[in-house]
């Protein structure tokens, strides 16, 4: 449940998720954090949006972490905003994070050898 009102919490909401997923984007594609300075990275942006947003809107940036106490609850007043606003600043932070890195940002692993042709070219048989 929010504490501040149903718009301030939706929008707080969607600015701590596209945060968080622009920091996982960050330091998991092409970044030089690796392992723990990663999960070092991940973890302070958690703790700090939650320390700072918490008291406002609960800093769920997690539909399945609002979802299961609503519904042992059975309180689903507000939950479209935490169903909604983190799929929203996530779906957000891809793009932004495409314009601002592009070489390297939300690519794809390069596939298995396993994935070529016979040819040793990737798709369409070339």
């Amino acid at each position: 449940m929010p504490a501040g009102s149903v718009l301030q919490s939706f929008v707080l909401e969607v600015v701590l998720t596209f945060i968080l997923m622009w920091v996982i984007l960050s330091v998991s594609t092409g970044a030089k954090e690796k392992g723990i300075t990663a999960g070092i990275a991940v973890g302070s942006v958690i703790g700090l949006e939650a320390m700072f947003a918490g008291p406002i809107s609960g800093a769920s940036m997690n539909p399945a972490r609002s979802f299961g106490p609503a519904l042992v609850s059975m309180h689903f007043e507000n939950l479209w905003i935490y169903l909604v606003a983190p799929v929203l600043g996530a779906l957000l932070a891809v793009p932004v994070c495409r314009l601002i890195c592009p070489e390297k940002c939300c690519e794809p692993l390069p596939s298995s050898p396993d994935a070529r042709d016979q040819n040793g070219s990737e798709g369409m048989g070339i």
